[in-house]
C-alpha cells in the first residue's frame, strides 16, 4: 500500500524530537493495517510540490497551525488537488487541519468557532454509517481534539457521519465515499496531545485545559478511527487485524 502524506505543517517548538513529525504519526498509526505500507512525504508549507495523481494509491492530508482563509500560496493549489483527486476517485483522508481543507475545496465553510477551542478527549455521536465502519457499530466514538477553526457548514453533497454539539461536522464522507475527513487527531497519543496543549497555553484557556487533563490520562478509541481509516484506504483490509507485533 503506497500512500501520500501532505504535510502542512509540523509540531510546534520541537515537539517532533519527542513524539516525531505528523508523517512519522501517521506511519505509526497505519503501520498495523498494512504490512507492505509505503510512504511520501509532501511538505507543501516550505514549498514542497504536490504529488502526482498516479504517485500513490491513497492521500492523506496532515493537520497545520494554519487556517484554509490565510493567505498562504499553497492552499488554493491543495484545495485544487482535492478537487481533482475526488474527481480521479483516488482516495484522500483530511485530520484536522486537513478535515477543514476538504470541506473548504468541496463548498463548505470553515472558520474559528464562537464555541473556541477544543482540547483533550472529546466524543462525537455516530450519526451515520459507511462500508469502512468496521467491527462493532459504536454509538460513539471518543478520540484527542485541538482546534479553534470548525467546518461551519458542510458540503452539499457531504455526509455528516460523526460530531457533537461543540462540533457538529466532525466527521464528513465526500462525494460517495471517495473522500474522508475527521476534526479528530487519531493520529496523536495521549502524551503529544498532552503536551502540544500545555505549549498552547497561552492561547488554550486555563479552564479548557483543566478540563481536558483528566480526559488524556485514560483510553480513547483512536485504534478504532485508525482502522477505519486503513479501511477506506483499502477495502481488502476491511477484515485484517492489526499487527502489533
Amino acid at each position: 500500500m503506497k500512500i501520500a502524506i501532505i504535510e502542512t505543517g509540523i509540531p510546534p517548538e520541537g515537539l517532533d524530537r519527542a513524539h516525531g513529525t505528523y508523517p512519522d504519526m501517521f506511519r505509526a498509526m497505519l503501520a498495523p493495517y498494512f504490512p507492505d505500507l509505503e510512504t511520501t512525504d509532501h511538505p507543501v508549507y516550505e514549498g514542497a510540490d504536490l504529488p502526482a495523481l498516479d504517485a500513490a494509491e491513497g492521500f492523506l492530508i496532515t493537520g497545520s497551525p494554519a487556517g484554509v482563509y490565510e493567505d498562504h500560496d499553497w492552499i488554493e493549489p491543495l484545495a485544487t488537488f482535492i478537487r481533482d483527486t475526488i474527481a480521479a476517485e483516488k482516495p484522500v483522508a483530511g485530520i484536522c487541519f486537513g478535515h477543514q481543507i476538504m470541506a473548504h475545496a468541496l463548498g463548505g465553510t470553515v472558520r474559528k468557532s464562537d464555541k473556541g477551542w477544543g482540547a483533550g478527549i472529546h466524543t462525537y455521536e455516530m450519526i451515520d454509517t459507511a462500508p469502512f465502519m468496521t467491527g462493532e457499530a459504536l454509538p460513539r466514538i471518543a478520540c484527542a481534539v485541538s482546534h479553534q477553526d470548525q467546518v461551519i457548514e458542510a458540503p452539499a453533497d457531504s455526509v455528516r457521519l460523526g460530531g457533537s454539539p461543540f462540533c457538529p461536522n466532525g466527521i464528513l464522507s465526500y462525494a460517495g465515499g471517495k473522500g474522508l475527513s475527521f476534526q479528530m487527531h487519531p493520529e496523536f497519543t495521549h502524551e503529544f496531545a498532552l503536551a502540544l496543549m500545555e505549549l498552547r497555553s497561552d492561547r488554550i484557556p486555563d479552564d479548557v485545559r483543566a478540563l481536558a487533563r483528566p480526559g488524556l490520562a485514560h483510553g480513547s478509541d483512536r485504534e478504532t478511527i485508525a482502522r477505519w481509516i486503513a479501511s477506506f484506504f483499502k477495502p481488502t483490509y476491511l477484515s485484517r487485524e492489526p499487527d502489533h507485533g
